[in-house]
């Protein structure tokens, strides 16, 4: 089972995106501020290494978490969505005034 799902909302924001930019890719990091919301970059723009985990996939494009974040979030389920708002830190946007949020899926 994936760790990660995502809204129909989410899901039209990485299609556009998809067509405008090519295969994508999220990470979400245990950073404070903008580095705790998930960042969506064009695939292989971010390299992850041993201290990443894939949670799963949405649509192909791979979203991984920092390690230690995902074992203090004690192994989280995600939801990713969008919400009004600018981007934060070098992600893409969601779509004209949007940004990607995830969500415990509870």
């Amino acid at each position: 089972m994936s760790g990660i799902i995502a809204t129909p909302a989410a899901q039209r924001a990485i299609a556009a995106l998809r067509a405008a930019h090519g295969p994508l890719m999220f990470v979400q990091s245990a950073g404070c501020c903008d580095g705790s919301s998930p960042m969506c970059f064009a695939a292989g723009e971010l390299i992850v290494g041993a201290g990443d985990v894939l949670l799963g996939e949405i649509d192909d494009c791979p979203f991984y978490m920092d390690a230690s974040h995902y074992h203090a979030l004690n192994r989280p389920s995600l939801v990713l969505d969008v919400e009004p708002g600018a981007a934060g830190g070098f992600s893409l946007e969601a779509g004209e005034g949007l940004h990607f949020v995830a969500r415990d899926n509870l």
